[in-house]
């Protein structure tokens, strides 16, 4: 009798044996008279492995495994694949292999079976794309007229996921555009004087071509780090969010993976089951991870910022991001607010984006927003805790995406400081 063994039970007792490639087994993998050993021999060693339903995390060209216990004398068999890129193309072969107890199986695919056929891999969805004019505008009011200003606004820039230039500028003369250390925001800056009405408008419109982000750990399939990614500040903790404390304790009674893909989909999951996405009261949308903890809903910053304490808790490199939703209906209108999100680096391997609190509103996507961005959505800061360029006189800011303003040395009011966005979808 033939039994398969289920995805089931392979991906819970599967044992594996770690060990360097080679070209014959070695003689440290015995093979025990209840279990069985496969020998896997993929083309190239940063081949993918697959047996049933469990994704091999060795590297090399030969991948050794042993079986759960196996009964005597019944015949086994798991499914295998392997996926690898070729001549700049995605391949695909799968086996089935078929042993017994006590015995040693090699399953060779660098040599093709007899009316095997290697096909390639299937394509990756195309990523979504979309093109539009996004506005940030608005004046800083209620000055005294021909009173001076000193004002700031975050600027989006081109990355691997948007592609960015203005399109329009009405600014005060003498604005110039710099960017801060920490994190490389890019930020206009200028000295404006308040007109007859006491007031100094401002005007920026970008063109924006926006991609969806797609990823996939097993494919490889991520955004790379830069060069100029400071790793090691995405491990630190900001002022209102921790690195231990509060949002650790909600980890307390739960077991993680060793594998930081697998631990930071167990915290997306943790996150999006103790938050409620809602913006009644106060307290909520100063990203403060140990509110979140107690008050168990807010908006996106509370949402990101609660799972990047896990996160950084746990050692895995994650930063935050801010920007603004754009309607999924193409057109034109006017943009409410910031929308932001969050990154992690699983095992140095790829920056992944989590959109926690989209997810939580709209629960049919909680799978896609693990790994995936849409594209109605333009980047413009990294991180928290922001020094401006030039520096401003007052205390760090929380996070910047709105216009900041300083009269006399002092921080301006922000209620004093009125915001216009607005979007317009370009054929």
């Amino acid at each position: 009798m033939n039994r398969s063994c289920s995805p089931i039970c392979l991906a819970i007792t599967l044992a594996i044996a770690t060990a360097p490639a080679a070209s014959a087994q070695p003689a440290s993998l015995t093979v025990p008279a209840d279990r069985a050993l496969l020998i896997i021999r993929v083309p190239v060693a940063d081949a993918s492995v697959k047996i049933a339903d469990y994704n091999s995390k060795q590297v090399g060209r030969d991948r050794f495994f042993h079986t759960p216990e196996l009964t005597l004398g019944q015949t086994y068999s798991y499914p295998t694949e392997t996926l690898w890129i070729e001549n700049g193309q995605g391949r695909r072969a799968s086996r089935v292999a078929t042993f017994k107890a006590g015995q040693s199986v090699t399953i060779d695919f660098t040599v093709a079976e007899v009316g095997e056929k290697i096909t390639p891999k299937k394509a990756a969805p195309k990523a979504k794309e979309r093109a539009f004019l996004f506005t940030y505008a608005g004046k800083v009011k209620d000055l005294p007229p021909g009173k001076e200003a000193s004002v700031w606004l975050p600027s989006a820039i081109s990355g691997a996921e948007q592609k960015i230039k203005i399109a329009t500028q009405s600014l005060p003369k003498g604005y110039k555009i710099g960017a801060e250390k920490q994190y490389g925001n890019t930020m206009i800056h200028f000295k404006g004087i308040a007109n007859d009405a006491g007031e100094i408008p401002f005007e920026v419109v970008y063109e924006v071509r926006r991609q969806e982000v797609v990823t996939n750990v097993a494919a490889n399939l991520t955004l790379k780090p830069l060069a100029s990614d400071n790793l090691t500040r995405f491990l630190q903790p900001d002022k209102r969010v921790p690195i231990d404390g509060k949002p650790l304790d909600l980890l307390k009674d739960v077991k993680l993976s060793g594998d930081q893909f697998q631990t930071a989909k167990l915290l997306y999951d943790i996150v999006n089951t103790h938050m409620k996405y809602s913006k009644v009261g106060t307290g909520w949308g100063q990203g403060d991870s140990v509110w979140a903890c107690d008050s168990k809903f807010g908006n996106c910053s509370d949402f990101h910022s609660l799972f990047i304490s896990m996160a950084r808790g746990n050692k895995i490199p994650s930063k935050f991001e801010m920007g603004f939703p754009i309607p999924p209906k193409h057109g034109e209108g006017v943009v409410g607010g910031y929308h932001c999100w969050a990154w992690f680096l699983p095992n140095n391997k790829g920056w992944v984006p989590v959109d926690i609190s989209e997810a939580n509103r709209f629960p049919e996507l909680n799978n896609y927003y693990f790994g995936n961005l849409t594209e109605d959505r333009v980047r413009f800061t990294t991180g928290r805790d922001i020094n401006l360029e030039p520096r401003q006189k007052g205390p760090t800011l929380n996070f910047f995406i709105y216009p900041y303003a300083e009269v006399d040395g002092q921080a301006y009011p922000a209620e004093k400081i009125e915001r216009r966005f607005a979007y317009r979808d370009l054929p």
